[in-house]
């Protein structure tokens, strides 16, 4: 599997400007070459709603392009990609023209999640044209199970951070560890492993909300981020994972397949940083599989 920080490395040595979305359109990701061109930072942005007073989106008439005709409010609703030519504000002040393409991020079962946005220096159009080719390398989607990849959980924790000092919403973060997985690999063969992996993908998004966010965290692990999860919910949840991937099943020839799941979950404070709330998620699910697997371990404080 490729290591994320590659992913991070490639979108950040783009010439143009990457920007990430999610459905309530909070930026999620923003890129070295965007602040490049805009002038506004990571700090500026991540967290923050696309339509607030960042860039600014005119036409050449000086219309109001973030508005009336946001291009990601079209791709996220109609699936689609779309473009345009816009004149973006910079952090100075001054107009920069900028054409800007919009693409929907879909899940697994086609459900949009959020949507890229892709800003490149309108002087050079061919030199946009290579960089969308370069972009579509490093695609944030799992090819095998179709959710979000590892770079795209990072990029959604830590907009969380943002969101929760903006709007106060709480958020639960459960990691799912299919139990035993190598014996499916080893007995079966990796193909059989990738249809468990599939199924147990299939299962948690059948079993959460459609506003939940849901990845593969690498090999055999899953992660969701709920928004707006409370304490005295967040076991009821993790249990729920946990039972359902149990009850889950396939055929193969007269063997029926069936995995298990360690679920760790935990909610986000405020004080947290990327690392602690990684480590505490990490150490709750030593637990489970101390504690003999097939079972939930929560923390509530930080």
């Amino acid at each position: 599997m490729i290591d994320s920080n590659l992913h991070k490395s490639m979108l950040d040595s783009l010439s143009g400007g990457i920007c990430a979305v999610n459905q309530d359109r909070i930026i999620t990701y923003w890129n070295k070459g965007a602040e490049i061109l805009t002038g506004y930072t990571n700090f500026d942005t991540v967290g923050k709603c696309c339509d607030g007073n960042i860039l600014m989106y005119v036409d050449a008439q000086g219309r109001d392009v973030c508005k009336n005709g946001c291009l990601v409010v079209e791709s996220i609703a109609d699936g689609r990609p779309h473009s345009m030519e816009v004149y973006a504000r910079h952090k100075d002040g001054y107009r920069i023209p900028v054409l800007v393409r919009a693409s929907p991020i879909k899940n697994s079962d086609g459900l949009v999640t959020g949507a890229i946005e892709e800003l490149c220096d309108n002087s050079s159009k061919v030199e946009f044209i290579h960089k969308i080719e370069e972009l579509e390398k490093c695609a944030l989607l799992d090819p095998l199970t179709g959710v979000m990849k590892r770079r795209g959980l990072e990029m959604n924790l830590r907009s969380v951070f943002g969101v929760m000092h903006r709007f106060g919403w709480s958020y639960g973060i459960f990691l799912v560890d299919i139990d035993g997985f190598e014996k499916i690999n080893d007995g079966y063969g990796r193909d059989i492993g990738d249809n468990v992996l599939k199924m147990v993908t299939k299962t948690l998004l059948n079993s959460l909300r459609s506003s939940d966010t849901v990845g593969r965290w690498g090999g055999e692990e899953f992660m969701v981020i709920a928004m707006n999860v409370c304490e005295d919910h967040l076991y009821a949840i993790a249990n729920k994972i946990r039972v359902l991937i149990e009850q889950s099943s396939f055929s193969v020839g007269t063997d029926i397949i069936r995995v298990t799941a360690s679920v760790s979950a935990t909610i986000a404070h405020p004080n947290d940083t990327m690392d602690s709330l990684l480590k505490r998620i990490a150490q709750l699910m030593e637990r489970c599989k101390v504690a003999g697997k097939n079972c939930v371990s929560i923390k509530l404080d930080a």
